[in-house]
């Protein structure tokens, strides 16, 4: 990894802020050439150039997409929408967080910076923002359009709770407004970190099932995946799975693990409202290998081809081998591209020997 990058995404600026003139570094300005891999591969029923990509979060929106593509990221997720506008969190969004080896699932208290040393491990705490769907929508299409052959993005969305709705018909209202720009594979967000770690939808199975099957009356000819978090074992996910077989077409994981920000003196460095935030980079690495071993396992114990987009702690050739190796379909890093947008062309490379 090149030396003091120039993240793409610029922690110090508030979200509206890279919305508007992101994004920065390397992605700011003319791709460099790309060598595309000897062959393709399948996804789905698509062919790729490389199943390696960027997740939701840091591809805001059509600008990003697009550097994204220019820099040999083949799938790329654009920022997770809503049916309606809600704003960013405040800054600080994004910390660098500093644990002591790998980062646990039980909600460790981690020490937070703006000293982004690598390996990097950062706070994830925005809120899921998203702009009003007639802003979001021809952005939206126009990134899809941008795809060149052997590429394509991925739609996230997410429902909104309210008064004149339940969630499952807001997430399938979400679902027919991205569907409407064309874009050829869904992801519905199952599991925002700022619910809370025990509060995630994606532990709700019942209301999990709900949705997907709204989301497939709703939008019954695109691919569907949902965004997992962290479970711990065989037997915490393998009822979902079961609710789901054949209703989705596959998962996304992990997404984040929650954690307690805090600054040299201790106190909360996200501010007083927000104790915790959720944590992606190199200290999470471990929980999303484990989740796709888990679920390569129980696909085969249900005997389900659904498909798996491994996500975490992806900064290497070598890692992106080890999550194809424990059974991921497509591989994905936020934080590593982010601070390395050279990184997909770097794998091609190494990958072609």
């Amino acid at each position: 990894m090149q030396n003091n990058p120039t993240p793409f995404y610029n922690p110090l600026l508030s979200y509206e802020e890279n919305y508007q003139h992101g994004p920065f570094g390397d992605f700011s300005n003319a791709a460099p050439s790309t060598e595309q891999n000897k062959e393709t591969e399948r996804f789905l029923n698509l062919e790729v150039n490389l199943p390696f990509g960027i997740p939701a979060g840091p591809l805001l929106n059509a600008n990003f997409i697009k550097a994204a593509f220019n820099h040999g990221f083949d799938l790329c997720v654009y920022k997770t929408v809503r049916t309606r506008a809600q704003a960013s969190h405040p800054l600080p969004n994004v910390l660098s967080i500093h644990p002591a080896g790998q980062l646990s699932a039980n909600i460790d208290t981690v020490l937070a910076d703006t000293n982004y040393t690598m390996p990097l491990s950062i706070t994830n705490s925005f809120g899921v923002p998203s702009y009003n769907p007639d802003i979001w929508q021809p952005d939206l299409a126009d990134a899809v359009n941008a795809a060149q052959t052997g590429q394509y993005v991925i739609g996230s969305f997410q429902g909104t709770a309210g008064n004149e709705s339940c969630i499952e018909k807001d997430y399938a209202r979400a679902a027919r407004l991205v569907d409407e720009t064309t874009v050829p594979i869904l992801e519905a967000n199952l599991s925002c970190p700022n619910e809370g770690v025990n509060k995630l939808l994606c532990f709700d199975f019942n209301k999990v099932e709900r949705i997907a099957k709204e989301i497939k009356n709703a939008v019954p000819d695109k691919p569907l995946f949902l965004k997992l978090s962290y479970f711990a074992d065989d037997n915490a996910i393998f009822p979902l799975l079961s609710k789901l077989d054949g209703i989705v077409d596959g998962y996304s994981t992990i997404n984040t693990l929650s954690a307690r920000p805090v600054t040299a003196n201790g106190e909360p460095a996200l501010g007083l409202d927000r104790p915790t935030g959720g944590v992606c980079g190199e200290a999470i690495r471990w929980a999303g290998l484990e989740m796709v071993d888990r679920l390569a396992r129980l696909r085969t114990r249900l005997n389900n081809h659904f498909a798996i987009i491994g996500v975490g702690g992806v900064s290497s050739t070598a890692h992106y081998q080890a999550y194809r190796s424990a059974g991921a379909d497509v591989v994905m890093s936020a934080t590593g591209a982010m601070w390395n947008p050279q990184l997909a062309l770097e794998i091609k490379s190494n990958l072609n020997g």
